[in-house]
């Protein structure tokens, strides 16, 4: 019998390559709400571990939670209808990829990278979502230094292991990629050399700006409607969209999402308790079903 073609896992990266938009919100690593974000509508979850403790085994268990056997049975598909990403602890400058690997290794489809400043700090980051390849098949650059442990992370997705290595890349790098690397803009440093970034390291997947410390660096805390504020996140979309990089926008409600939508954004992040109402006002504006 002739093997099913896998399609697209990811489902945040479905919603991009197919020009649209992706609507993700912030979660705990708890099995509850784990529960709850599977059941619904959304594209992705994002475990918050930067700001709660960080625990691998309420990482591994939030994950299994997100899989719904009669979804998985009655759609064909391999992976949860909701993909789970991880905000690692680490800011940029700490380097830590062992964060990354161990979240990659427990099956998320992506990582967020706080506060990324330099194009070091990105390079570090994209560098560790990968592993090593031949210099001859042409995704060697950036090098991958992610550590082989592809076990859990293989059964997760329903792959055997070689399958999952020809998957477990960064999009839109490798068109193939099921990872992506998000970068947290939220300095006015890096702010200042985002476009160097953009250029100079290919494996970005999302920029995403944090407008709470950004406006703290910038004099005003929480203050997001402010003009500087505003002007400083304006420059970093054009920056990423002028490097065709999708920008998500952290904090989406069903007040101000046609504006989110119509200055450009393209991954809508929200709360749990936002999020039914951020989606709904977000579809209509966008038309979708």
């Amino acid at each position: 019998m002739p093997q099913k073609e896998i399609g697209r896992l990811n489902k945040v990266i479905d919603a991009l390559e197919r020009g649209g938009h992706a609507f993700m919100a912030f979660a705990k690593a708890e099995r509850e709400e784990a529960i709850a974000f599977a059941a619904s509508p959304l594209d992705g979850v994002l475990f918050e571990m930067e700001h709660s403790p960080w625990d691998g085994a309420n990482l591994r268990d939030a994950l299994q939670y997100m899989l719904d056997r009669r979804q998985i049975a009655s759609s064909g598909t391999l992976a949860p209808s909701v993909a789970p990403f991880v905000r690692i602890p680490a800011n940029g400058a700490e380097m830590n990829q062992w964060l990354a690997k161990q979240a990659l290794d427990s099956g998320v489809y992506g990582v967020v990278w706080p506060h990324v400043s330099t194009v070091e700090q990105a390079m570090n980051a994209v560098t560790a979502c990968r592993y090593a390849r031949p210099l001859e098949d042409g995704l060697s650059h950036p090098p991958g230094r992610r550590g082989d442990g592809p076990k859990a992370a293989s059964r997760y997705w329903g792959l055997k292991q070689a399958e999952y290595y020809a998957r477990a890349d960064v999009w839109p790098l490798n068109p193939a990629g099921e990872i992506l690397c998000m970068l947290m803009i939220e300095s006015v440093e890096g702010m200042k050399n985002l476009r160097e970034m953009l250029a100079e390291v290919p494996g970005i997947g999302i920029i995403m700006i944090g407008e709470g410390d950004l406006s703290q660096a910038l004099g005003h805390p929480r203050d997001y409607e402010h003009p500087v504020v505003r002007e400083a996140m304006t420059e970093i979309l054009a920056h990423a969209r002028e490097a065709d990089v999708p920008v998500g926008h952290p904090h989406v409600t069903a007040a101000n999402a046609q504006k989110v939508i119509e200055e450009g954004y393209r991954i809508l992040f929200t709360t749990p308790q936002r999020s039914y109402a951020a989606y709904e006002s977000a579809r209509t504006v966008l038309g979708r079903d």
